[in-house]
């Protein structure tokens, strides 16, 4: 299997904010930008791993600015790390207003997927070899997250963490 770079996977996903995709106050509705992350990362990974993806969970969104009905919405996707069978997705999502001011990132996301064959199980995907100081960063981070999710999913133990990022360091 040949390792792959973040950009080999890269999706962009652009799409307008339509007035039955907001709330009372006029902006995106937080689910529907959900839906659009979750197609793009989902899109993402099957780039990275040449397999069907399912999404195994949502670890972070912030949702730093409502989107406003009528704005550009550009979502941008990325394999951040790759494991044995799962992917971490890092998501930013920028919007341009009506009055075509400069983008302005409203949120950014961290989704998991986990790639499968027909008969649904996990299968194992392609290593990651990050490129620029960013990729590098998320994908550094990445192990941390995935730590602490274990460990607090109770399926790895704090000390077995601080001996696995030992491992990672050295």
């Amino acid at each position: 299997m040949t390792a792959k770079h973040p950009s080999d996977s890269k999706t962009v996903v652009t799409d307008m904010v339509l007035p039955g995709e907001t709330n009372a106050i006029n902006t995106l509705f937080g689910g529907e930008l959900l839906a659009r992350m979750d197609r793009a990362a989902s899109i993402t990974s099957q780039r990275h791993s040449e397999k069907v993806v399912v999404t195994a969970s949502v670890n972070h969104v912030a949702f730093n600015h409502a989107i406003p009905r009528g704005s550009i919405v550009t979502i941008e996707a990325k394999v951040s790390r790759a494991f044995k069978t799962s992917m971490e997705v890092y998501l930013d999502v920028w919007y341009t207003d009506n009055n075509f001011n400069k983008p302005i990132k409203a949120n950014e996301a961290i989704f998991t997927f986990v790639a499968v064959d027909e008969n649904r199980r996990p299968v194992e995907i392609p290593e990651l070899i990050p490129e620029s100081e960013q990729e590098i960063k998320r994908f550094e981070g990445a192990l941390r997250r995935r730590q602490l999710s274990l460990v607090l999913a109770g399926k790895l133990k704090a000390e077995e963490a601080t001996e696995l990022k030992a491992l990672f360091s050295s």
